[in-house]
């Protein structure tokens, strides 16, 4: 038996990531309409540990048994079912075996932090390295073609996932301008300017649980939306402008990109038949604050939001010091349970393979 035949467990970690410009709507099978950029993140991360063996019965997918924070998820299992169906003509040997996972979160559920893409992304990379095992191919490191592989499975899970792999900055979606580029999976961009190196990410939790309108049903409403083709316009466009903003370090065109970006993306949302709102006042008082507080002290401070009220803070890290104390002085206030996470750009995820 060789050495890696011997392997029968892996433990995959993965970050979260915060899109600075937004994909919103979907096309074929968790393909995107438009571009998306993201920081990797690296403090929010999910673990997965996989212990596979070979199963005994032949299924259309593997045998699975699901946990998390070492407790059964029933709730869990029909979303990780259609998931190993999507995949199985990428990873077709996966069917032969049967999978226990447990997985788990250094943030809290629900928190509004993108646990589907960080449990995906590390679902994802944990299925390359136990085809890497099978196949007794090297796994101490990814071939970049392996890197893509496990952004495309994560993609399939969720479309986020994708841009979770690698770090420190992610595009996914097929741009004109861009070589490379996919709507299959995510690659990473080189040239990022040293400021971003440590960008800090501080989320303020301005709502916690399930959002009253799901991701999922918002892009649904994208196909009929009357500003579809403009919005995938204004994306592709913001796509050139923010990598140049990354490229250089110039911080106030990385700014109006970002907001421009988070706002336009809860436009979309109150101009989609039906219409909804996922923004609360809150969310509206912490922007306000943003910007007086950005007036007042030239601070490089800005905000983003994904689909739901929770402000995402983005600064140099150098002022993390300052916005700490602004936080805390005027906009804890309007956090749920006065809480907030703290995280920053990150190198993406890793995994390690071992015999129990």
């Amino acid at each position: 038996m060789t050495q890696n035949q011997n392997l029968n467990s892996v433990i995959a970690i993965a970050p979260s990531n915060i899109a600075l410009v937004k994909y919103w709507g979907k096309k074929n099978i968790q393909e995107p309409v438009n571009s998306s950029i993201s920081f990797t993140l690296s403090k929010c991360v999910t673990k997965t540990k996989i212990e596979f063996t070979e199963s005994k019965t032949k299924n259309n997918i593997p045998n699975f048994q699901f946990s998390f924070e070492g407790q059964s998820k029933p709730n869990f299992i029909p979303k990780l079912t259609q998931f190993f169906k999507h995949i199985d003509k990428e990873v077709p040997f996966l069917k032969n075996y049967h999978l226990k996972i447990d997985s788990s979160n250094t943030f809290p559920h629900s928190s509004g932090i993108a646990s589907s893409a960080s449990a995906f992304a590390a679902l994802a990379i944990a299925i390359i390295k136990i085809e890497a095992i099978i196949n007794n191919k090297p796994t101490n490191e990814f071939t970049q073609e392996q890197w893509y592989k496990a952004s495309k499975i994560a993609r399939l899970g969720s479309g986020s996932a994708c841009r979770s792999l690698q770090g420190k900055v992610t595009l996914w979606g097929e741009h004109s301008d861009i070589a490379k580029s996919s709507d299959q999976y995510a690659i990473r961009q080189e040239d990022i300017h040293n400021v971003f190196n440590d960008y800090q990410d501080t989320v303020l939790l301005v709502e916690k649980g399930q959002k009253a309108v799901s991701s999922t049903i918002g892009h649904q409403l994208m196909e009929n939306h009357p500003y579809k083709e403009n919005r995938i316009t204004q994306a592709q466009e913001n796509i050139i402008s923010i990598k140049q903003a990354l490229k250089t370090g110039n911080l106030e065109q990385f700014i109006k990109i970002v907001e421009q970006e988070a706002l336009s993306l809860h436009g979309l949302m109150m101009s989609s038949n039906p219409y909804f709102i996922l923004m609360k006042p809150q969310t509206l008082a912490i922007i306000h604050k943003i910007w007086e507080y950005r007036k007042k002290s030239n601070s490089k401070l800005c905000f983003t939001l994904d689909a739901g009220a929770n402000v995402h803070l983005l600064y140099p890290s150098k002022e993390k010091e300052n916005i700490i104390e602004f936080i805390d002085s005027q906009l804890i206030e309007y956090c749920q349970e006065k809480q907030y996470l703290c995280d920053e750009v990150g190198l993406g995820a890793t995994c390690i393979a071992y015999t129990n």
